[in-house]
């Protein structure tokens, strides 16, 4: 994993890692206190801060990615360009930014705040609970992905039409869904109408 500002004052001096801590929110995204990241989502879960990223390419594809099978959770899955949480204290625009180069080695091009969106998806297969205040991002992929295969299966580009069939039979993250609906709006003014967002 690339190491950045905010990737070395997390990592311990002798290169184990330390616990990773999210940011606690109320139903407003205030923050309201700290907790580890597994704690944080067993069940029935912490509302915690998170970041969802939707990258396009120039002919309006989204640029989807197949998480590790190594994640702890929801391995294997389709998911939006990139996903995380912010470290506490962190703005969720400089995690998204952050984390899309650490996972894909592509820095968005015209990243911008596309809202919020709150959600509480039981991820069956794990066990695990996302209750998260989510904030979206949208923007451009104008780099080809070199992505890390500890955080990334594979990736692809995909048109609306091609998403809503490989959606059909295919696997894709709890969240998914949510964040994409209420990201539709940015993504078609950055998109625009014809490429049927």
């Amino acid at each position: 994993m690339p190491t950045t500002p905010a990737t070395a004052a997390h990592s311990s001096s002798n290169g184990t890692a330390e616990a990773i801590m999210l940011e606690l929110v109320d139903e407003n995204g205030t923050t309201i206190g700290t907790a580890e990241k597994l704690a944080a989502h067993q069940p029935p879960g912490q509302l915690h801060r998170a970041f969802s990223v939707f990258l396009f390419d120039e002919q309006g594809r989204l640029l989807l990615q197949r998480r590790a099978l190594g994640k702890y959770h929801s391995p294997g899955v389709w998911s939006n360009t990139c996903c995380g949480h912010p470290y506490p204290g962190e703005a969720p625009f400089a995690a998204a930014a952050r984390r899309t180069y650490e996972e894909l080695g592509i820095s968005p091009s015209l990243l911008a705040e596309a809202g919020t969106v709150r959600y509480n998806h039981p991820d069956p297969a794990s066990g695990l609970v996302e209750q998260e205040f989510n904030h979206l991002f949208v923007g451009m992929a104008q780099e080809r992905p070199a992505p890390d295969s500890e955080e990334v299966g594979e990736t692809a580009f995909v048109t609306a039409e091609e998403l809503a069939e490989r959606h059909a039979r295919s696997p894709f993250s709890a969240w998914f869904m949510t964040v994409l609906d209420a990201a539709r709006p940015a993504i078609r003014e950055l998109t625009g109408p014809s490429a049927g967002w």
